[in-house]
């Protein structure tokens, strides 16, 4: 067992051998967020400098002081394996939550231990995925190249949004379109039908956050 006790006997998170800092070098700081583990062993994780040998829970509780108000929702009927990918890409840009919606096991390999950081909630369905985001005062926007999706590059989303994706193929079910106030389309000139969910997940994320965060709101 690690100092914040994951259970890896890797001190917050799997190690990524030549990534990070060996041991601390000189006297041992008196910082509370720190772990007295990675400190004595090194710190070779998947994470920013600037975290570098703090605690998972120091490090999860910094971030809840800056996360963004959107959330990232993605459809697991099929156990997508594009989920992991999606997980890591709402930690980069600091998403409130994920939210897995169907079958509670999904493929974690992909998300590089960053679901160690990011909130992530389970719904059984659209319809309690839905019902949560309108206790919440949340708008459900649907992500998917479908009839009557609107351009994402010509839309403003919402500040308080639940950013809906389905599985890798299909796309958003029915319900979910039919759950979603609005649906947008991510432009694409070739021709495959669709892009990688993943790569969908990070171009509505940054758009969200160029809208919302970077530079001057547009």
């Amino acid at each position: 067992m690690t100092a914040d006790g994951d259970g890896t006997g890797l001190a917050g998170g799997a190690q990524q051998p030549g990534v990070g800092v060996g041991p601390w070098e000189g006297g041992l700081p008196d910082d509370p967020r720190l772990d007295p583990v990675l400190l004595a062993q090194g710190d070779r994780r998947n994470v920013v400098d600037g975290y570098r040998y703090w605690r998972r829970e120091a490090i999860v509780a910094d971030l809840d002081l800056r996360r963004h108000d959107f959330h990232v929702a993605i459809e697991n009927w099929q156990h997508d394996f594009n989920i992991g990918s999606v997980v890591r890409t709402a930690n980069a840009f600091l998403a409130r939550e994920v939210h897995i919606v169907g079958n509670r096991r999904w493929n974690r390999r992909g998300a590089m231990v960053t679901d160690r950081y990011q909130h992530i909630r389970h719904h059984s369905d659209i319809g309690a995925l839905a019902q949560w985001a309108a206790e919440s005062g949340l708008v459900l926007v649907g992500v998917d190249n479908v009839a009557g999706a609107v351009p994402l590059e010509e839309t403003r989303l919402p500040r308080a949004a639940v950013l809906v994706l389905g599985q890798e193929g299909p796309g958003l079910s029915d319900d979910a379109r039919a759950a979603a106030q609005t649906l947008v389309s991510v432009a694409q000139f070739g021709s495959t039908r669709s892009i990688n969910a993943g790569a969908a997940a990070a171009v509505v994320m940054h758009t969200w956050v160029r809208q919302h965060v970077i530079g001057h709101p547009v």
